[in-house]
Parts: structure tokens; C-alpha cells; sequence
């Protein structure tokens, strides 16, 4: 089975200054060919160093997709390290040329003479033609490894994936399988817990499950591998159902089922409004509802830290004047070594209180008291 590796190109990438949007990308892309991708890197724009990670993942990949460094500049350096990479000279091809130059009339405009760079390719490169951009692409095929060098502006970049990269893969390659990846969403249980609940399913081969801890939930990943969607799906079932009933009334949703959409759900089931009253929260949980206009009736954000009888005094204050049969309210005391989290639940049935301290970085506090809300919400 074909293995890729994927080496995004840029020094802004390293330094922060964009989010590298391409590797997600690509290894989607990948995934849903059937390719296995089993590193990801990222080089800035230095040829040495590049043409070093280049050799690094050929002795290790069938494929390398390159993004980036495809530019008329200096510091576009892919074609040079790409050559580098491989012991060959750089070539002009004056066919290139010529689409550069008509992709320049075609927007209005004038080459200079650096964009010639972009008509240069390592020795024996086959040139991938760029219909939405002024960018060449290219391929270099080892015996049975390729090097795939796409430019880094990402609409250009998923354009010639789809229509040239992804057809070249499957024709070359046949992976023959897809695979597909479900993902199970807890709350209110911590990792470990999990890990302690399924460490014997964690073990397995195909499907493979992982967790991925976020903010006050957990994610399970069930990946399979098969001939056909269908085919994956019916391995990633079973092991959907051993979860359910290990783990039961902490997994909340799936896939693409979100945290909020399951509380706000709950709310409207019952044919109740919320209203949320927050302090030390930078107004996170209002700010996370506010899509939910039908079930929010209202939203107050505190400047000071109340007392929890303040709290409960404006909950039922709030809850009278905005008819509203559920009020919550939420408050991050600050502390040394944890925060101190507080709720206030208010619903036809009562007044209920919950204290979860946490010890994650303060920063973070917000987030994981949005999510420990919505959890409460959810099990109305």
C-alpha cells in the first residue's frame, strides 16, 4: 500500500504568520483515496534544508506532495531544492514561458523578468499546467516514487489536486481501498477515564480508535481501512456500538454533531428558553449560543465576580423578566494553582449548584467552562 509524506514550504508557516490550511488539506485528500500519510513537515525557504527533508522522505514514502516556494521571488526556492534533492540541473522550458506569459495578459498584466524562474524545472520534471494561476507545477517520477511540487496558494493548490494530482495517484498507484474515519464525542469525562474504560479497543488493527482531548470533552477517532465506503463503515459500526455501551450517557454526539447543537436540542424538546448570566468567562458561552436565538432569550455578562446568592438572586430576577424557564449561570474564580468554576442551574424543578475546579492553563478556562455548560444543558 502507497505511503505519502507531505513537506509544506514557507518561513511565514514557521513563524507563525499563517495557518498551514494545505497539509489539512492534502491529507484529507489523501485519506479518502486510500493513501496512507504517515508524516507531515514543514521547511522554511532555504534550499539546503529543504532538499535535505526531500531526501529524508524519500527513503521513507512513495509519494511526496510538496506545497509552496513556487513563486518568481528569490525566496521561492522548491524548484532549486527539489534539484538539489536529486543531483540534477535546473532547465528552462520555454513552453512554461509562454503560459506565464499568457496567464499574465489573460489578468491584465506584464511579467517581469524574475517570473522566467517559474519556467524552470529540475532536469527530467514533467510540468503540471496551472489554468488558475501564474504558477507551474511539477512532477518527478523515481521508479516507483514521485515528487509532487504544488504552488502554496491554496485555491490553486486543491484545483490541480483534484483534477490532475488525485487522478495521476489512483492511476499509478491503485490503493484500491478508502479510508474513513468517524469520530465519537464525549463530555464530561476525562481522558484517562476513557483510556481506562477502552484501552483493549485502542489496540486494535483495522478499524484503529484514538482519542483526541479537547476543553472539558474528548474525542474517539475510529478509523477503518476497506474496499468501499460502505465496506469501512460496517467495521466502524460495531465498534460505534461497544463504545455506546462502555461509555453511555458521555457520548453526546457524532462526527459532525456539536457540543451546543445537542444542549440547544435538549432546550427545544422541552419547549424551554435560557437565559445565561456569566462572569470571568470573556462572555464565551454567550457568544457560543448567540446563533441560538429561539432558545436563548437572553445573555448578561458581569464585570465583577458575584457571590453564588448574587448569582441566584439575578438568575431568578433575569428568568421572571424574560419569562425564561431555564437560567444558568456561570463564574471562573481565579486562583494560584486552579480555577474555581461555579453553576448555577435554575430550571422549573429548582435551583441546582456544581463546583468543577480546574487545573488546565488559565487561558483555556473560558473554553472549558463553555463546554462543562453545555454539558449540564444536555442532560436536562
Amino acid at each position: 500500500m502507497p505511503v505519502a509524506e507531505i513537506i509544506t514550504i514557507g518561513t511565514e508557516l514557521l513563524l507563525g504568520e499563517i495557518l498551514d490550511t494545505n497539509a489539512q488539506y492534502l491529507a484529507r485528500a489523501l485519506r479518502e483515496i486510500g493513501i496512507d500519510l504517515y508524516r507531515k513537515s514543514t521547511v522554511g525557504d532555504n534550499p539546503k534544508r529543504i532538499a535535505e527533508a526531500i531526501q529524508q522522505a524519500l527513503s521513507r514514502a512513495d509519494i511526496v506532495l510538496m506545497t509552496g516556494g513556487l513563486g518568481p521571488t528569490v525566496d521561492d526556492p522548491t524548484r532549486e531544492a527539489v534539484a538539489l534533492a536529486l543531483g540534477v540541473s535546473l532547465e528552462f522550458h520555454p513552453e512554461l514561458w509562454e503560459q506565464v506569459q499568457a496567464r499574465f495578459k489573460r489578468y491584465e498584466r506584464q511579467p517581469t523578468e524574475n517570473n522566467k524562474r517559474q519556467a524552470m524545472l529540475p532536469a527530467g520534471a514533467t510540468a503540471i499546467e496551472n489554468p488558475v494561476g501564474t504558477a507551474p507545477a511539477f512532477l518527478y517520477e523515481l521508479q516507483e516514487k514521485v515528487i509532487i511540487a504544488l504552488p502554496g496558494v491554496p485555491r490553486e493548490m486543491e484545483h490541480l489536486l483534484q483534477n490532475q494530482v488525485l487522478p495521476y495517484l489512483m492511476a499509478h498507484y491503485h490503493p484500491g481501498v478508502v479510508i474513513l474515519s468517524r469520530i465519537v464525542h464525549t463530555a464530561g469525562i476525562g481522558e484517562s477515564q476513557i483510556d481506562d474504560l477502552i484501552g483493549d479497543l485502542e489496540g486494535m488493527d483495522n478499524p484503529t480508535v484514538g482519542l483526541a482531548a479537547h476543553s472539558g470533552q474528548v474525542d474517539i477517532r475510529i478509523t477503518a481501512k476497506a474496499a468501499s465506503t460502505q465496506a469501512a463503515d460496517q467495521l466502524i459500526l460495531p465498534v460505534i456500538g461497544r463504545l455506546q455501551e462502555r461509555l453511555g450517557a458521555w457520548i453526546y454526539g457524532l462526527d459532525e454533531e456539536s457540543l451546543e447543537v445537542v444542549a440547544m436540542r435538549r432546550l427545544a424538546e422541552k419547549g424551554w428558553r435560557l437565559v445565561i448570566v456569566e462572569a470571568g468567562t470573556q462572555a464565551a458561552l454567550i457568544r457560543r449560543l448567540a446563533s441560538f436565538k429561539e432558545q436563548l432569550a437572553s445573555g448578561h455578562v458581569l464585570g465583577s465576580l458575584p457571590s453564588e446568592e448574587r448569582l441566584s438572586e439575578l438568575l431568578h430576577a433575569c428568568c421572571r423578566e424574560q419569562q425564561a424557564e431555564v437560567g444558568l449561570g456561570v463564574v471562573i474564580y481565579p486562583g494560584s494553582e486552579k480555577q474555581d468554576v461555579r453553576f448555577l442551574l435554575l430550571t422549573p424543578a429548582g435551583m441546582q449548584r456544581f463546583a468543577r475546579p480546574y487545573g488546565g492553563p488559565p487561558q483555556s478556562a473560558p473554553r472549558w467552562a463553555v463546554n462543562a455548560s453545555l454539558d449540564i444543558l444536555r442532560n436536562l
